[in-house]
């Protein structure tokens, strides 16, 4: 077989450009082997203009055969271990220190944390994790970043979230999810401040530690990191959490609750995310989502000028002139019950009122775990017509975090900053603002029907939802996707293939629709069983506005590199050059090797295809990049003697050194 061995596997380039064996419509075309020029093989003639429709679905089929295994499906989440008591062990004086031992060994040690026979060589890295099938999950494989030094979290501050807001950034296109291993006493601190530095948040990003060293026989801490890794890798929560004894929780709404119950952490005014038992119950409906169509960024700043003063009887008016004094610019003020503070107290408040008039935000929370503030009270209305905002439920670690990210904003006017202050931007508080009472379509339909129960119920909203969404999007009605949300329904919701209502409006090309998806909080990044994204569907329409909309949110191609690869050189073989130009819209390097080592140049000259040549040239893709026998695009075109093709590659060369 002289003439493949320059060409690699036989069987691979047939299932790439659909070689014939005796077929009618095939041509003879000179092998390019280096030894025997004589030898001659059938080629597939190029796809007439008109036949190319057939093929439009390639890349669907390809993604679909190779992701055809329920347990090859898997998700990537990047562990950052920054300190805390779940890696740490007696040190010589008998105290709790961080261990010398790295957490990755210890970790291997583990069967529930660690798949030792599961097959990770394609990703050629050693330091990769695999988390122990879980039945209807994907696979999650993770790598663990240990930080140096590690510390325990009574030293963390403003600059190591800093630390862990920019390394999320740094890796965000090449995970799914993010888990933060972290010590508890401050961990509220840090959940609170991501939630607010990592903007337009599109992924999981979930703080857990254990208050029993995982290196102890008793230790929660292995249940907790379990846990967090599999809803990380999972499921659509793209907000700041902290998962704890089976529970995850909203960061910003999390106080630590006590020092030595396994149940450290609550959320006195928020419902619980999830709950992890014999099953995994998310309430999706509860989760924060962000809505607007901005890319995801971090906000690198913090203004450390800022702190929290609590009210108590007989504080005296040089502690609060010392507390108000420059440089400080914001205040957390936490008051009695519901915001009272002692109105017979004129010299405190003549304090609050010079610092309020200095431009030092001042923010009345209560000093009660439950509720919020308000001005029911005389004791509390004095505060607001001083200058001091209301602050509602927000937790003192909350107020705190976002008050130094809010003062961080110079581009913001004083007013502004406090508007910020009283507005929900995170799901951090809760306003007195009166929601109508939604009517529950499936509550309704779930009752002509006799069922009972709410896993009967929940198992109906799954078939009864996504079906009706799928409908209103191929039919481009909006009004009947608000009409659904109003009668309850979850426009994040997913069917049982795991597909959202953007895959759908992707797909079918209705940009109004994925516009609306979203402004109303939709994931971009969430596939489907078959690893297809939004922007994938899109590419494959070829949809290249909506392409353009979901690249300007931040949706980006998680397909292995190969794979892509493929996908290219099958279109550029093709004459597809639609389909060319949406993965390059999509963020795709046209210049990318498939799965035997073609570059898409290579395999349009291969198939004497100019006009995809020609496209690939005005994208000015590398023409050095050789083959696996060692030969670039215009060596195959000599040998081939592809005059029309040879000519415009030197062409292109040409003008290459000239620039």
């Amino acid at each position: 077989m002289d003439g493949w061995d320059d060409l690699g596997d036989p069987s691979s380039l047939e299932d790439k450009f659909d070689f014939s064996n005796g077929s009618d419509n095939s041509i003879e075309i000179v092998s390019i082997g280096n030894d025997n020029f004589d030898h001659r093989f059938k080629y597939l003639q190029q796809v007439d203009q008109d036949e190319r429709p057939l093929h439009q679905d390639s890349d669907r089929r390809a993604s679909l055969t190779l992701n055809s295994s329920e347990d090859r499906l898997e998700s990537k989440v990047l562990v950052l271990y920054t300190g805390g008591t779940i890696g740490m062990e007696d040190n010589e004086q008998g105290a709790l220190a961080p261990s010398s031992k790295p957490l990755t060994d210890k970790i291997r040690e583990n069967p529930l944390l660690y798949d030792r026979h599961y097959d990770v060589c394609k990703t050629q890295d050693g330091n990769v994790l695999v988390l122990p099938r879980v039945k209807d999950t994907r696979r999650v494989l993770y790598k663990v970043v240990e930080y140096t030094p590690l510390l325990d979290s009574s030293n963390m501050c403003q600059v190591h979230w800093i630390k862990i807001a920019n390394d999320i950034k740094e890796y965000y296109e090449s995970y799914d999810g993010f888990v933060i291993l972290h010590g508890t006493d401050t961990l509220s601190y840090t959940a609170s401040a991501l939630s607010f530095m990592l903007e337009n948040l599109g992924k999981p990003v979930i703080v857990t530690g254990s208050q029993i060293s995982i290196f102890q026989i008793r230790s929660d801490g292995v249940h907790n990191f379990i846990g967090a890794l599999i809803l990380a890798g999972n499921y659509d929560i793209p907000e700041v959490t902290v998962y704890f004894n089976h529970k995850l929780i909203r960061g910003n709404r999390t106080v630590k609750m006590s020092v030595k119950e396994f149940d450290a952490f609550d959320s006195p005014n928020f419902p619980n995310l999830a709950k992890v038992g014999l099953t995994i119950d998310v309430n999706m409906k509860s989760i924060f989502r962000s809505s607007t169509i901005k890319k995801f960024d971090v906000q690198s700043q913090l203004n450390l000028n800022v702190g929290i003063l609590r009210i108590y009887p007989h504080i005296s008016n040089h502690t609060v002139r010392s507390f108000m004094q420059s440089p400080m610019e914001g205040v957390i003020l936490l008051t009695y019950g519901s915001g009272n503070f002692p109105s017979n107290r004129s010299d405190l408040i003549d304090e609050l009122r010079l610092a309020s008039d200095r431009n030092v935000i001042i923010v009345n929370c209560s000093q009660c775990s439950r509720g919020g503030t308000s001005d029911t009270y005389e004791a509390g209305k004095i505060l607001s017509g001083i200058g001091v905002i209301n602050g509602y439920d927000m937790t003192p670690e909350a107020a705190l975090t976002k008050l130094s990210y809010v003062l961080s904003k110079s581009e913001l006017t004083l007013q502004q900053k406090k508007d910020i202050m009283m507005t929900n931007i995170r799901g951090e508080l809760s306003t007195d603002a009166i929601h109508n009472n939604e009517l529950d379509l499936a509550a309704a339909v779930a009752k002509t029907l006799h069922l009972s129960g709410r896993q009967e119920l929940n198992k109906l909203k799954k078939i009864l939802y996504p079906a009706l969404f799928q409908s209103a999007v191929r039919e481009g009605d909006i009004d009947k996707i608000k009409e659904m949300q109003n009668y309850g329904a979850d426009i994040s919701m997913t069917d049982f293939d795991r597909r959202n209502i953007l895959h759908t409006a992707c797909s079918v090309g209705k940009l109004d629709i994925v516009k609306y998806c979203l402004e109303n909080g939709v994931s971009v990044h969430i596939r489907d069983n078959y690893d297809i994204s939004p922007l994938h569907e899109a590419v494959i329409a070829d949809q290249h506005d909506i392409i353009r909309l979901l690249r300007h949110c931040g949706a980006h191609l998680t397909n292995e590199p190969m794979f892509l690869g493929d996908v290219l050189t099958n279109a550029a073989a093709r004459g597809m050059i639609k389909r060319l130009q949406s993965y390059l819209l999509a963020g795709i390097n046209l210049n990318q090797v498939d799965s035997i080592g073609l570059t898409p140049l290579h395999a349009a000259v291969l198939n004497n295809n100019i006009e995809s040549v020609r496209y690939l040239l005005s994208q000015h893709v590398d023409l050095t990049i050789e083959n696996k026998n060692g030969q670039s695009a215009i060596e195959v075109a000599n040998q081939m003697q592809l005059n029309d093709i040879i000519e415009l590659l030197k062409s292109s060369e040409t003008k290459s050194k000239v620039h």
